[in-house]
């Protein structure tokens, strides 16, 4: 694999000189499936500000694919799909199929290729045969694949998701956590962010925990003890958390 983003010594302070992110240090790679939790405020958000470039360091530096993120925005915008909590914000066009065509139509793709694009995207969020449908019309679930489905029509090389199954009901939910499943199977990079570990642990290879600002642990999920869960303000994710738990 190869890195895809890094932050070295990454620091954002706010204007009221409160760090938002104090000397953050890590790397992703490709083909990862990577957890981002902490609890609100915890700088999960503000981190993926930073790799996306939408805000700038106040110290340290932020990498994609080697080069300093401010110098290749272009490139950020063509491969990397960022799917935010207000899914309503991403959505603009008429129809579910006039939506999909608004983000690769911006990078200039036409024609057949573009059908393609929208199928494929279609296809991958498990929304095919809604092409037609008009978003006021769509349930939460539905709007939230449909945010996910306008990404994945760019044909991104790694997808950032901030909390996807807030307010979402288990059906909604389990809709989400299949469309992930398929772009893991298909090497796409994935970042969740979220609070709620339990519904995506037992998907992802790498757990990285936030706690006001700064990592408190980075790891394969399994790894994690108990007390971080605790300490970082998370619910412990895993069975053995609860040893009153009957089968």
């Amino acid at each position: 694999m190869s890195e895809l983003f890094r932050a070295s010594a990454l620091r954002h302070r706010f204007p009221d000189g409160t760090l938002g992110l104090n000397e953050v240090n890590l790397s992703i790679e490709e083909g990862e499936f990577v957890i981002i939790a902490g609890r609100n405020g915890a700088g999960k958000s503000l981190l993926m500000r930073h790799f996306v470039g939408l805000s700038a360091p106040s110290s340290g530096e932020v990498f994609y694919r080697g080069e300093r993120v401010a110098t290749c925005i272009p490139l950020i915008r063509r491969e990397v799909g960022y799917v935010f909590q207000d899914t309503e914000a991403q959505i603009f066009g008429q129809t579910v199929r006039e939506d999909l065509a608004f983000g690769p139509a911006n990078l200039g793709v036409r024609g057949e290729e573009l059908e393609h694009a929208i199928d494929a995207a279609l296809r991958d969020a498990r929304m095919v045969g809604m092409g037609d449908r008009r978003p006021p019309t769509l349930s939460g679930g539905e709007k939230r694949r449909l945010a996910i489905a306008g990404v994945l029509a760019m044909r991104p090389r790694c997808v950032i998701l901030d909390e996807p199954f807030a307010n979402l009901d288990f059906s909604s939910v389990h809709d989400i956590l299949e469309v992930l499943s398929t772009l893991r199977d298909e090497g796409v990079t994935l970042v969740v962010l979220t609070h709620e570990i339990e519904k995506v642990v037992a998907r992802a290879s790498r757990l990285i925990i936030l706690d006001a600002g700064k990592v408190s642990f980075d790891a394969p999920p399994r790894e994690v003890p108990k007390s971080i869960f605790e300490a970082s303000g998370l619910v412990c994710p895993y069975r053995e958390c609860y040893p009153w738990h009957i089968d």
